[in-house]
């Protein structure tokens, strides 16, 4: 299979912060900082080789990327803030990208972060309509239709909620399906040293946690947060020139869809969530790697996808291709989403248990996804990845969504080239950082800041 668009490129360094409950411990620059330190340590690599950065966040104020990468250096660079509602890391990750893939540059960052405020998600600009308004009144239309009828509750749950009600309605399952969906997350989770949660919740509790509207209990959303992921993404000349072959893991397909009129004119609870837009992104993402159309899903091993709610990763499901449409629920029931079964599925914990800091979710995703793939996981490590007869083995699949709307999907996999063994970046930063977290210290800032950086900047920063 060829490429079918642009140059190879590879995430040769990724970090990411521990992601945790909206308190206000600590700023967007403090978190950033540590991200983005990690990733380069990762990487075996200084700020002064990045030559353009996108920076994801959708609570921070302008100039806030630049704030952030600073304390690494302030070397002239092209740095780009982005803000693409929940696909805002997704987003960033995918700008970078694209400048490797076209060749503008050999090395590119993207970094997100978010410092949240507690409770269900509003608007930053109350003195205006919303963006997302005609999604909410659409979905609140559509409730007449649903067997469930009118539903209650906050705008973005109640969403994803109708979503999983139309499902329902259609094809079978119930909301029992979607409490299985957030006990394995929070199953997984209880291995994720990064999560905001890891209480390991059952069917049981999930069901008996406060409702948040008719199908969806608090247990089966995620939880606002504060935290930061970054990664670092290169050309393949790069990566040979700089000895990464023993970790840089290949993107073998990323693209970035909008709505077209069928999230409106359709009149599916399932559109207005982005179902078919999730479905277009990813037949552009499998064909780009080189797959016919509609093949290449039996060749995926482990999924980080957006599981905003438990209602979305239900539908998320056969939207990605991962089951024919009228099986999620069944592929739910057979244990086709974890641990033994055909895909494991957020083995992170997933947005429901590991947390959703809006600009980090997405590259967050990569984060992990590399980890499998490096098979850096830990107890989180996805089994078998590698029985293949081909040595690059299955590849690993992201999927991160924003209403409003945007979705970002990528196929990650080996190259034909990996060799692991020798020194990496769990070397580098002296712990294997796929399934341990820890702080970074000033003395890690040092090994990869620029030669152009200013005390005074680095001075107030909060290690």
């Amino acid at each position: 299979m060829t490429l079918t668009k642009g140059r190879r490129s590879f995430i040769i360094g990724c970090g990411c912060t521990a992601f945790i409950k909206p308190r206000g411990q600590r700023t967007t620059e403090d978190m950033g900082l540590e991200a983005a330190t990690k990733a380069l340590l990762d990487a075996g690599i200084t700020y002064d080789l990045i030559e353009t950065a996108y920076v994801g966040h959708c609570f921070g104020d302008s100039t806030s990327g630049q704030r952030a990468l600073y304390n690494v250096g302030m070397t002239g660079i092209p740095i780009t803030n982005v803000n693409n509602n929940c696909s805002t890391g997704g987003t960033a990750l995918y700008q970078a990208n694209n400048c490797v893939r076209s060749g503008l540059v050999e090395c590119a960052l993207a970094l997100g972060f978010e410092r949240m405020a507690p409770g269900s998600l509003g608007t930053n600009f109350p003195d205006r309509p919303s963006p997302v308004a005609p999604f909410s009144s659409k979905t609140q239309e559509l409730e007449q239709v649903l067997k469930a009828g009118s539903n209650f509750g906050p705008g973005a749950p109640r969403m994803f909620a109708n979503a999983g009600q139309e499902y329902f309605n259609k094809f079978g399952g119930d909301i029992v399906h979607l409490a299985k969906i957030a006990a394995k997350n929070h199953a997984h989770s209880v291995h994720n040293p990064y999560s905001q949660f890891r209480s390991g919740w059952t069917v049981q509790q999930v069901l008996d946690s406060p409702k948040i509207n008719k199908q969806l209990t608090k247990f089966m959303c995620s939880p606002t947060s504060d935290g930061s992921a970054c990664c670092i993404v290169a050309s393949e000349a790069f990566v040979h020139a700089h000895g990464l072959e023993n970790q840089a893991i290949e993107i073998m397909g990323m693209e970035l869809e909008t709505d077209d009129p069928t999230s409106f004119e359709s009149n599916s609870a399932m559109e207005v969530v982005g179902y078919s837009m999730t479905q277009r992104c990813a037949d552009k993402v499998f064909a780009q790697a080189g797959f016919a159309p509609g093949k290449g899903r039996d060749e995926v091993g482990v999924v980080e996808l957006h599981d905003c709610f438990a209602a979305n990763e239900l539908v998320t499901y056969p939207a990605l291709g991962l089951c024919a449409p009228d099986a999620a629920h069944k592929m739910v029931d057979n244990g086709d989403n974890t641990y033994g079964g055909k895909y494991v599925v957020n083995p992170s914990g997933g947005l429901e248990a590991k947390g959703h800091p809006l600009g980090a979710t997405g590259i967050g995703m990569h984060f992990y996804i590399t980890m499998q793939l490096r098979e850096w996981a830990g107890p989180m490590q996805a089994p078998a990845l590698f029985n293949t007869v081909d040595r690059r083995g299955k590849y690993g699949m992201t999927h991160n969504i924003g209403i409003g709307g945007a979705v970002v999907v990528s196929l990650l996999r080996r190259p034909e080239f990996y060799k692991a063994g020798g020194t990496d970046g769990r070397s580098r930063l002296g712990y294997n950082h796929g399934c341990e977290c820890r702080s970074i210290t000033l003395a890690d800032v040092e090994k990869v800041k620029s030669t152009k950086w200013s005390p005074y900047i680095l001075g107030h920063a909060r290690l």
